[in-house]
């Protein structure tokens, strides 16, 4: 069977926690672990606060390298005990690494819904 991109995300959403914006911007002061999965000529205007860049391409392969992980002697199971927060421009490809992050053991991983768009929608605010 054969389906779209909007139905794979439609389905992943199924599998998968979100967050709103005022819900992630009410956890900026706990400086949480945000991820923007946006591609580089995407962040022109910004990133959320707080936020470290991994393109969704990647995501799998450099999530142990962060700086807040890459010193531990685990790093995927001090990021496992951890809240990920993650997104993109419009919160499909985030939900689909949530899901792809879902299946390697994560259950604390969350997807900003309506992305990067939504959080400028709200007049939030971004860091250069």
């Amino acid at each position: 069977m054969l389906i779209n991109v909007k139905e794979l995300v439609r389905l992943a959403k199924k599998e998968i926690m979100e967050i709103t914006c005022e819900g992630l911007y009410q956890q900026l002061p706990t400086q949480p672990l945000i991820i923007d999965l946006r591609e580089a000529v995407e962040l022109e205007n910004g990133l959320l606060p707080g936020a470290v860049h991994i393109p969704r391409g990647v995501l799998e392969m450099r999530i142990t390298s962060l700086v807040r992980v890459a010193d531990t002697k685990e790093p995927l199971l001090t990021l496992a005990q951890q809240n990920i927060y993650l997104y993109c421009q419009s919160g499909a490809r985030s939900a689909l690494a949530a899901q792809s992050l879902a299946k390697m053991g994560f259950d604390k991983v969350y997807s900003l819904t309506g992305g990067a768009s939504e959080w400028r929608n709200k007049d939030l605010p971004f860091s250069q």
